[in-house]
């Protein structure tokens, strides 16, 4: 690049959040957690490895007392126990204690995958997340929800645990491919959507320049969005209240994203539990008709499904009732009084899921009509 991004910082205290357009400035912010003094291991996946591994370690190798990595293969159906056991018996055998430090290199799934290695390995390691995806930069590497799925079932077990740093090498945005660079946005709209219209606004004046990828503009982007979730999770860093806010477009969503074998991207499937929750609030009588609208379609030019085919309606709202944020049989579903302002809803019933599944799905029927 011909000229540098600034870095740009969201401070603790939590943990600092870095804004940046290379990884020059990582050995920097890890000096003030003594890494000379640790061991350090890098857990990525296999398909991270190949363009960031080395360069990071070529980085930090004369910084520490030793540095390694564990990489396992790409993909949601590694998130599961048997990939974290090996991480521990890695761990084990390069003789880790709790005073070295993990760096989650990658997206969504290894932060998952190694925050809880993290929370539960001698009872707790200290980590940072280096997240390589729009997604993970958007929300996944925020907050500290970490853990894995269990027989398909999404982050079933898991654990709260923080991150030291998180540490955002934006250039890394580049390297995506389409489908799952916009796939990320769908959490950059949501946070718009359930507590800054004026964000949502701006991603909408945006579009062409989020589109094509323009650096400064996306670090001005997921400075905004991290902002949102930071500010969520200081106040709520369990999900006892305001976190649960988080959640919008999750219920549906998380439904779809098993019912289709993790088929989709997770954000495909945020977009559509969206449009479902956005469609829920209007026929509620929440969210003004126009609204709805406007939300429904604004997923169009970020290349996000609004609709979904060769899905059975009453196996979605079936598997809503397996979301861990189930509470004594009823669902808390996030719902929208107007675009920036969403509330937790418990009286939605099974029949008005159905009508908004519905309202996302079409068969071949439809389309030839």
């Amino acid at each position: 690049m011909s000229e540098r991004l600034n870095v740009l910082y969201l401070r603790k205290p939590c943990y600092d959040i870095v804004f940046t357009d290379s990884f020059d400035e990582l050995p920097g912010e890890l000096e003030a957690f003594d890494i000379s003094s640790k061991k350090l291991c890098i857990i990525t996946d296999s398909k991270v490895d190949t363009y960031y591994s080395q360069p990071l370690m070529d980085l930090l190798k004369d910084k520490c007392v030793k540095i390694v990595k564990y990489v396992f293969p790409n993909g949601e159906e590694h998130k599961n126990l048997d990939t974290v056991r090996e991480i521990y018996r890695f761990l084990i055998e390069e003789k880790f204690d709790r005073k070295d430090m993990l760096i989650a290199l990658g997206g969504g799934v290894v932060g998952d995958t190694a925050g809880f290695v993290a929370a539960t390995y001698l009872r707790g390691i200290s980590f940072i997340q280096v997240p390589t995806t729009l997604l993970a930069q958007a929300d996944s590497s925020i907050g500290g929800k970490t853990g894995v799925d269990f027989d398909g079932y999404k982050n079933m077990v898991g654990a709260f645990k923080m991150p030291s740093l998180v540490y955002m090498n934006l250039s890394t945005l580049l390297t995506l491919d389409d489908r799952q660079y916009f796939s990320g946005f769908a959490e950059i709209m949501k946070h718009g959507l359930i507590k800054d219209a004026v964000l949502y606004s701006w991603l909408i004046e945006n579009l062409y320049e989020i589109c094509d990828r323009d650096l400064p503009t996306l670090s001005q982007m997921l400075y905004q969005s991290c902002s949102i979730k930071k500010a969520v999770v200081e106040k709520d860093p369990t999900e006892k209240g305001e976190r649960a806010l988080l959640n919008f477009g999750h219920t549906i969503g998380h439904a779809i994203e098993k019912y289709k074998n993790f088929e989709l991207f997770h954000g495909e499937c945020v977009a559509l539990g969206c449009v479902a929750a956005a469609y829920l609030s209007w026929k509620k009588g929440y969210l003004p008709m126009e609204e709805y609208y406007e939300v429904r379609d604004m997923f169009v030019p970020f290349n996000l499904p609004i609709s979904i085919d060769n899905i059975s309606p009453e196996e979605i709202c079936q598997l809503t009732k397996s979301d861990k944020k189930m509470q004594n049989g009823q669902i808390k579903f996030v719902l929208l009084k107007k675009i920036g302002k969403a509330f937790i809803d418990e009286t939605v019933t099974d029949e008005e899921m159905m009508d908004a599944i519905r309202e996302i799905y079409y068969s071949e029927e439809d389309y030839h009509a």
